[in-house]
């Protein structure tokens, strides 16, 4: 196994036009030392090969959603909604292209359901498949093999086909008018001018009794004076407010303060410790002390006890406004204004110490994996279906994964990992995953694909990857008023196709495509391993 996976890693670094298979290369080597053991009558422990072939699924699937967990539900608000309907469409239309192939063609279900996975270029989807069907009838392990074989087919056409999409989208998207993302959920800094009468010697605290939106005001110029407002400053005509608010939020603040600067205060370029001649600075402030996991940034009355405003949040990458509400994660980064004095303050109550992050919390790596397991196998009843649903060892773990990231500093759940760890984790699990699935489907492989039936599952595989992609791509175009980066990183997220996205990275002008992948990539995840499982057990 360990030659396979070196082999493998080793030959997917190797580029063709500046794209490469990466890790999935195990795959492909597991299949040819598969191959070679069955002709020249080598043997190992298939039962071993089969329990590290769960482990490293359950350990990448687990490791995956707790570094989207945190990002996850903020996506959804962060304007995700819109390129997530458009993922689930392609996600159905993709599923309905393989249902199309087993009943229109000689294709039995497991070899439909294999050639699906594979052309989406999702594993832990085919894993979850596979789960399904050895549940309901372990002794069909020859379909489960089969099924894995005709994903190593599909696999490569899989992504020579959403990279053509990609290659055409591109050609016939260029005479179109490009329409802007709309950013609705982005922090956003506006600064207004107080004109409106309504709001004059109203104080700050009282704001949200007119509107339910939330706004964090960072700074207020008043008589020539920068001033940390609090939340009984009053304000006055003439105030000039600078804020941080979210930018579908822009048209009801100005409506409310009257009037909107014409100021870009969102370039890149500003260097926020010298926009006035205060004393006031901004700075970056790290959550590493587990007694503020979970706790709601209001609760800390920071603003209060050191005149300070904290304006922004970053949580995995995901800009949040920092309203009172909020509970704050380990790994939070917020930008905080104040003086130099007060900061450091701050600092001191929220750790700010970076080497504590570089530790993880290996208990809630175990005890997530525990508790993603036993999920996995419980049993849920659903009207109308003969057997009951599991989620599985792919389905369980995700969901508890990415609970945990999310929601899990509310119970005093210390989750983080840093980034290179959290893809240690992953690499590794889907390292040995995808070796051990390539050994299993080798025997066998390559008379196959060289016979008729390989042959349709070729063009089973080339019409599941482009059809829907395209239709899905033209439809978000005209419709949706998605630009190129944006419609290709959504197309590439549901298809799990890293390396499509690379090409679309390489030919769009700015970072939206790695964007919306980030943005739809985790419910797709989801949605493929829990309707891989639907799907096995509906048509059983």
């Amino acid at each position: 196994m360990s030659i396979v996976c070196a082999v493998g890693l080793a030959l997917g670094r190797i580029q063709v036009k500046g794209v490469t298979l990466g890790v999935t290369f195990v795959f492909f080597a597991g299949i040819l030392m598969g191959e070679v053991a069955d002709r020249y009558g080598f043997s190992y422990d298939r039962n071993m090969i089969s329990l590290a072939q769960n482990f490293g699924l359950i350990v990448f699937v687990y490791a995956l959603g707790v570094q989207v967990g945190p990002a996850f539900f903020p996506s959804l608000r962060k304007g995700g909604v819109k390129l997530n309907l458009y993922g689930l469409l392609l996600m159905a239309l993709t599923t309905m292209a393989s249902i199309g192939i087993y009943f229109f063609t000689r294709v039995t279900l497991s070899d439909s359901m294999g050639l699906l996975c594979g052309a989406v270029t999702n594993t832990p989807m085919l894993g979850a498949a596979q789960q399904s069907l050895l549940d309901v009838f372990p002794d069909r392990l020859a379909d489960a093999n089969g099924m894995a074989t005709a994903c190593a087919v599909a696999y490569p056409f899989g992504v020579i086909g959403v990279l053509a999409c990609m290659i055409i989208l591109r050609f016939t998207s260029r005479n179109e008018p490009q329409a802007k993302t709309d950013p609705s959920g982005d922090t956003y800094v506006a600064e207004f001018h107080v004109s409106n009468p309504a709001v004059f010697n109203l104080p700050i605290g009282q704001l949200h009794t007119i509107t339910p939106k939330n706004i964090i005001i960072s700074r207020i110029y008043k008589n020539g004076k920068v001033l940390i407002p609090s939340s009984t400053t009053i304000l006055e005509n003439g105030d000039h407010l600078l804020c941080v608010l979210t930018k579908d939020s822009l048209e009801s603040f100005r409506v409310l303060f009257g009037e909107t600067d014409p100021a870009d205060w969102n370039r890149p370029d500003i260097d926020w410790n010298k926009i006035d001649n205060s004393n006031l600075v901004s700075k970056h402030v790290l959550v590493t002390r587990e007694a503020v996991n979970g706790v709601k940034l209001g609760s800390l009355k920071l603003r209060n006890q050191f005149d300070i405003n904290v304006t922004r949040i970053n949580r995995a990458g995901i800009q949040l406004v920092a309203y009172p509400n909020l509970r704050l994660q380990i790994g939070d980064r917020l930008t905080i204004v104040g003086t130099e004095t007060a900061i450091k303050k701050v600092g001191e109550i929220l750790g700010n110490e970076e080497k504590v992050l570089h530790t993880p919390n290996l208990v809630a790596i175990f005890l997530g994996i525990f508790l993603g397991v036993i999920l996995g196998s419980i049993p849920f009843f659903i009207p109308g279906m003969k057997l009951p649903v599991k989620l599985g060892i792919a389905g369980g773990p995700i969901i508890v994964g990415i609970l945990f990231g999310s929601i899990g500093p509310r119970f005093k759940l210390y989750t983080y990992t840093t980034r290179s760890a959290n893809l240690m984790l992953r690499q590794m699990g889907i390292v040995i995953y995808l070796a051990c699935l390539g050994l299993s489907a080798g025997a066998g492989f390559f008379d196959k694909v060289l016979s008729m039936q390989g042959l349709l599952w070729i063009l089973a595989s080339l019409f599941i990857a482009i059809a829907p992609v395209l239709l899905t791509g033209w439809i978000a175009s005209k419709w949706g008023g998605l630009d190129y980066a944006s419609n290709a990183g959504m197309l590439c997220a549901a298809m799990a196709n890293p390396m499509a996205l690379t090409y679309a990275n390489a030919n769009a002008d700015d970072e939206k495509a790695s964007e919306a992948y980030a943005t739809v990539y985790p419910l797709s995840m989801f949605f493929r391993v829990i309707s891989a499982q639907m799907l096995m057990l509906f048509l059983l």
